[in-house]
C-alpha cells in the first residue's frame, strides 16, 4: 500500500473551493492533471475520469463515488480489473482556515499486488495533485476575488455541518 498526498492553503473560502472542484464539466478549461471528467456527483455514481501525469501517459479510468460531505470531502474508488491488482482510494478534502481560507488535501492511497512496480507512476502522478491544487487555488481565489466572497458559509450551509454520505464497498468499481 502507497498513500500520496498534496496539501495546499487557498485563499478563498470552502464553498468557493467546493464550487470549483466539484464542477467537473469545467475540469478541462484549468485542470493540468484531471483534464476531463464527467458523470453526476452523487453517492454511488461512476464517473468518467481523464488524467495527464507530468511526463506520463493520459489514462482514462470510470471511479465511483464512494463518500460525497458536500462543501468539506469527495472520495473515489478506482481499480483495474478486479480488486487486489491496483485500486486506488482518491480523496479531496477541504478544512475551513480561520483566516477564512482552506486548506485542500489532495490524496490517494493504491493497493493491490501492482503497486510496488509502478513506482515512477505514482511520483508523476503526486506531482500531477500538485499542479492540480495550484491550478485550483488559482481558480478559487480568482473567483473570490471576482464576487467578493466574504469568508463565510452560504447562506444555506450555514450551521448545517454538510450533508455527509458514505457508500457500501460492494457497489462495483
Amino acid at each position: 500500500m502507497r498513500t500520496l498526498s498534496v496539501i495546499t492553503e487557498i485563499g478563498a473560502p470552502p464553498h468557493v473551493v467546493w464550487a470549483a472542484l466539484t464542477d467537473l464539466a469545467a475540469f478541462s478549461e484549468w485542470n493540468p492533471f484531471i483534464t476531463s471528467a464527467d458523470g453526476e456527483l452523487k453517492l454511488g455514481s461512476r464517473l468518467a475520469i481523464r488524467i495527464q501525469p507530468p511526463g506520463g501517459r493520459p489514462m482514462t479510468f470510470r471511479p465511483s463515488v464512494r463518500v460525497l460531505e458536500d462543501g468539506r470531502r469527495l472520495e473515489w474508488l478506482g481499480r483495474l480489473g478486479v480488486p487486489g491488482i491496483f485500486d486506488g482510494r482518491h480523496s479531496f478534502e477541504l478544512t475551513a482556515l480561520p483566516d477564512g481560507g482552506t486548506r485542500l488535501v489532495q490524496a490517494e492511497t493504491f493497493s493491490g499486488v501492482l503497486v510496488p512496480l509502478l513506482g515512477r507512476t505514482l511520483e508523476r502522478t503526486r506531482e500531477g495533485f500538485a499542479l492540480m491544487n495550484e491550478a485550483l487555488r488559482e481558480r478559487a481565489e480568482a473567483a473570490a476575488a471576482d464576487v467578493g466572497t466574504a469568508p463565510t458559509e452560504p447562506a444555506g450551509m450555514a450551521g448545517t455541518g454538510g450533508v455527509t454520505a458514505t457508500a457500501p464497498e460492494r457497489l462495483g468499481a
